[in-house]
């Protein structure tokens, strides 16, 4: 195994939030988030108030550099705006040969149970 693959293995998982929580702005977030650091370094990537408005391209632009050193060992923490979620998703995903982990709240038990997704993955389908 390389270095690089090795440095990045041993590095401190990141929880990445993709926008701020609503009300962060204003100094009171609507949520609390803090039981998601338990997977990891929380690291917000956009504000609360980017939306897509006419044209995708600065936000997939943004979110690219954003989530670049994204890996196997991180969490996306799936907040805001649904087409910026939808984004993230694709490219972590392309990222990662199809392979990201999710955080998904409960809110009967108030806690966070992490997922892992494979799109990838060869598997039986009932019908």
């Amino acid at each position: 195994m390389s270095d690089y693959t090795d440095l990045k293995k041993d590095k401190e998982p990141i929880v990445y939030v993709l926008q701020e929580l609503p009300g962060t702005r204003m100094g009171r977030p609507k949520f609390n988030i803090m039981g998601a650091s338990k997977y990891g370094k929380l690291k917000v990537l956009l504000r609360e108030d980017t939306q897509i408005i006419l044209s995708p391209g600065p936000i997939i632009f943004e979110l690219r550099r954003l989530l670049k050193d994204y890996n196997s060992n991180d969490y996306l923490l799936l907040s805001g705006d649904p087409s910026v979620i939808g984004l993230a998703c694709a490219i972590v995903s392309d990222i990662n040969n199809g392979r990201f982990n999710l955080l998904k709240w409960d809110r009967q038990e108030k806690v966070y149970y992490p997922l892992e997704i494979n799109l990838y993955e060869k598997g039986k389908i009932d019908e």
